[in-house]
């Protein structure tokens, strides 16, 4: 069974675009719908981690909305931040998924126990990779793989029940 989500930034969560404006701010777009898949996994009792490669305090941001506590942010060396987050959590690398989309998750994603990249990931990490999804990076690729790991796991019922049978 799948315990964490190890996510990369640039070109899964978001489109991979950096748009700056005038006043140099920094830019991004996120998905929502992979915005409620995450929330949803970390409320049934996973463990999501962000590791990127750039600064953003947008990133922050949204870790924060989301609930995510494993954020690491400028990093070079992502491999060895999985390690890390494994051993402090106590679990084994065949209980991680993670998405990656370029050169620099590559040691990354040949850790684990599910690798996936988006449609357009590059052609290095789809030929490495257990799926390339049907979406591309800002655009749901998350959220496809969130719902094919409940699939996997066994636990659709408990993923809808959060959001179906409300009164």
């Amino acid at each position: 069974m799948i315990k964490l989500l190890v996510l990369d930034v640039d070109g899964c969560l978001t489109d991979g675009s950096i748009i700056y404006s005038s006043t140099s701010t920094e830019i991004k777009n996120f998905n929502v719908k992979d915005g409620l898949g995450i929330s949803t996994w970390i409320k049934m009792g996973h463990h999501v981690a962000i590791i990127t490669g750039r600064n953003s305090f947008i990133v922050q941001r949204r870790a924060d909305e989301l609930g995510i506590k494993h954020l690491y942010q400028g990093i070079k060396d992502k491999d060895r931040v999985l390690k890390e987050i494994v051993d402090e959590l106590g679990i084994e690398f065949y209980e991680v998924a993670a998405i990656g989309d370029d050169l620099n998750d590559y040691g990354m994603l040949s850790l684990v126990g599910r690798s996936f990249t988006p449609k357009n990931g590059v052609l290095e990490i789809q030929e490495l990779v257990d799926t390339v999804l049907t979406n591309v990076g800002g655009n749901g690729a998350v959220r496809e793989m969130i719902d094919i790991l409940v699939k996997e796991n066994d636990q659709k019922e408990e993923f809808l029940s959060f959001w179906l049978n409300k009164e």
